[in-house]
């Protein structure tokens, strides 16, 4: 049967469009101006003979036409690529990886200068988040090829095969050394009336450690920041004692910018790593070299030097 198709780059414009909302957005991912997006837009228009986006040119949004062919459409481009790759399977490309926002930032980037090392010709192109990226529709997931997230005590969730374990969260408050010098931290009861940092996107942390290190948690209004990246660097410059997840807080132990007075206590997380259905030498030498990492990583109460 022939096939009646618009022109496939008409087609990948208008998907990259509509999916990420932009066209520049678009433009960068397809490594095109915008102008080029806005044209081929145009021609799958007129090809179709219906309008797919409405509205101003700043502010474009989709039709009624363009909402029912967006879905199928991703849908066979993602196959498209999984097809693609699955046969391509060499060791180099581009891999999208997915993971928390401060967890890119504190563990994963300074490490992936060994893999860039040991693997040049593969690009890793990170993507970051704050939710828990597994309660992600499953079309989502298989954007990316790996997402780092996180695994509570007790909870199972599909495709187990694909999951990679990392590591056990352990959790403890850290500040400053200045701070340390003008206050008294040597019992989980000295942090009753002290400053206490916060976190939006954790806000259960002291709570979790207090059931971890077998305490109450302490109860003390203090500063709420967006993002556990701020909070730490707060914790850093003296604003308060920040509650921290060890692998997070590494370097700047042992480099001296935070200390943790009370030790780390095993939390109910575990970090995982979930990879995508497709294989793909690539993927498997990225999650090789992340379970590597993952096990040279020190354990609380372990020598830092080196």
């Amino acid at each position: 049967m022939k096939r009646r198709l618009p022109p496939l780059n008409a087609l990948r414009a208008f998907e990259a469009a509509a999916r990420l909302g932009r066209m520049t957005v678009a433009a960068d991912e397809l490594a095109v101006t915008p102008g080029a997006i806005s044209r081929q837009v145009q021609q799958l228009e007129q090809s179709l003979g219906t309008v797919l986006f409405e509205g101003s040119k700043n502010r474009p949004q989709l039709s009624a036409m363009g909402r029912q062919l967006l879905p199928a459409l991703t849908a066979a481009f993602d196959q498209m690529d999984a097809a693609v790759n699955a046969v391509r399977n060499d060791n180099s490309g581009t891999l999208d990886i997915c993971c928390f926002n401060t967890f890119t930032v504190k563990w994963l980037i300074p490490r992936l200068y060994d893999f860039n090392s040991r693997y040049p010709d593969i690009d890793v192109r990170l993507s970051s988040t704050d939710r828990r990226p597994y309660a992600a529709p499953d079309a989502e997931l298989e954007r990316y090829d790996l997402m780092i997230s996180v695994d509570e005590a007790g909870e199972e969730s599909d495709n187990r095969d694909r999951v990679l374990p990392l590591f056990q969260e352990w959790l403890g408050p850290v500040l400053s050394p200045a701070l340390a010098a003008n206050i008294r931290i040597s019992t989980a009861a000295d942090l009753t009336g002290k400053a206490l940092l916060h976190t939006r996107t954790r806000a259960n942390a002291w709570q979790m450690w207090g059931m971890a290190a077998g305490c109450a948690a302490p109860v003390a209004e203090g500063r709420e920041f967006e993002h556990y990246y701020f909070t730490l660097e707060a914790a850093v410059a003296g604003l308060g004692i920040c509650i921290a997840p060890w692998h997070l807080v590494i370097d700047d132990i042992r480099s001296g910018r935070l200390i943790a007075p009370l030790g780390f206590s095993a939390s109910t997380y575990r970090y995982v790593a979930r990879r995508s259905r497709k294989q793909d030498k690539k993927l498997d030498l990225f999650c090789s070299w992340l379970e590597n990492q993952a096990a040279l990583s020190p354990l609380p109460g372990e020598s830092l030097t080196g």
